[in-house]
């Protein structure tokens, strides 16, 4: 039976929980889950990180040790405002939920789900540390156990360990045994009907369709790069032509055999292919004189994390003055915020719908993640 008349309660609830149900990315990180509104872009909120201890020795005659409990917090600029307008009209809003729903409500939260998977995705140009190569496939387990003992060399938790793959990743991967043999997957065969790639070596698997692909930057010639110990920027003097290092690029460098780097912010060469980068993580001791600078071929990014290394933080905006209450509605849980509003556009004499969200994404620790890049 139809409702009286859809409300802007009613799609908020229900589009709150399809976006929920939607998202890849917003599952699989950390979330901040405190209520409070926000009143538009640029906002800083402060969040809470998880908190970290360090495992001692137990010694009798000193007895234990007593640790504060800091949970450290830091700031997230809410940049990025979501919305989705649209025109209703009065026999739409007489549907019944589950048929507004199938017809307006569901393909508006997917874009919604969409854009914040891209967005989490993109915070891989934080990462320095990478597995894989720039000119081959993910298409085996040595590609992931390369991962993991990235992951593994880092002290990353063996805990919410999970694997972002790409559709060709996903492609490769399900032709493997491992993958999708029953009496080795465990899951009654599950994996072979569904394609689904669960729980393999340490990792929950999910393929997201919106894997990004990084570009290197135009940088010719001979880069060369001098910093100071402990510096994050540093100078690039080549002789070469102008060129541009873009954020998110990989480079090694000519002295250093343990460490990659990446490169933090924009930065354009000068006509000689002089110029200042930021980078990450800091010079080592002894610095870095004038040693030769290896950008890695532009490549997908595929990602190997734990849930900590990133977060997403959502709020609903705050309601609007300039309308009844029965045309606004505000809904949040669980570290998701909707607001609705009801408009009329009274010179095309049609009623608007307008669904909306704040956010904000931030790499919490760049050392508890890893790409695990390859050329599709």
């Amino acid at each position: 039976m139809p409702n009286t008349f859809i409300t802007p309660s009613i799609v908020a609830r229900e589009a709150l929980m399809v976006l929920r149900n939607n998202c890849v990315m917003a599952n699989l990180v950390h979330r901040d889950y405190k209520r409070e509104f926000v009143e538009g872009r640029g906002t800083t909120i402060t969040i809470r990180k998880p908190a970290t201890f360090t495992a001692n020795e137990f010694d009798r005659t000193a007895g234990i040790t007593i640790q504060d409990v800091s949970e450290s917090s830091t700031n997230v600029t809410m940049d990025t405002i979501l919305d989705v307008s649209f025109e209703i009209t009065t026999e739409q809003l007489t549907l019944s939920i589950d048929d507004f729903s199938k017809q307006l409500i569901i393909p508006a939260m997917q874009a919604f789900a969409q854009k914040i998977d891209t967005l989490i995705l993109n915070l891989y140009k934080d990462i320095p540390y990478y597995s894989g190569a720039a000119n081959a496939e993910l298409d085996g387990v040595s590609e992931i156990t390369d991962a993991r003992k990235r992951l593994n060399d880092q002290a990353v938790p063996l805990i919410n360990r999970r694997f972002t793959i790409g559709t060709m990743a996903e492609s490769k991967l399900l032709q493997l045994e491992l993958f999708i043999a029953a009496d080795k997957v465990g899951d009654n065969g599950t994996a072979l009907r569904e394609a689904s790639l669960g729980r393999k070596l340490g990792f929950d698997f999910f393929m997201d369709q919106n894997t990004p692909k990084h570009t290197k930057g135009t940088a010719a010639g001979t880069a060369e790069l001098t910093a100071t110990a402990g510096a994050t920027t540093g100078t690039i003097a080549s002789g070469g032509a102008a060129g541009n290092f873009k954020k998110g690029d990989l480079f090694t460098v000519a002295t250093i055999t343990d460490k990659t780097f990446v490169i933090t912010a924009e930065a354009t060469l000068d006509g000689s292919g002089n110029g200042t980068i930021n980078f990450y993580p800091a010079a080592p001791a002894g610095g870095i004189s004038a040693q030769v600078v290896t950008l890695i071929d532009s490549h997908v990014n595929n990602l190997a994390f734990h849930k900590n290394a990133f977060a997403f933080v959502n709020r609903p905006l705050a309601l609007p003055q300039g309308v009844g209450s029965g045309q606004k509605a505000i809904v949040d849980f669980e570290g998701f915020g909707l607001r609705v509003v009801f408009g009329y556009d009274i010179t095309k004499k049609k009623d608007i719908c307008s669904i909306d969200t704040i956010c904000g994404f931030k790499t919490l620790t760049p050392e508890l993640a890893c790409r695990a890049i390859s050329q599709n």
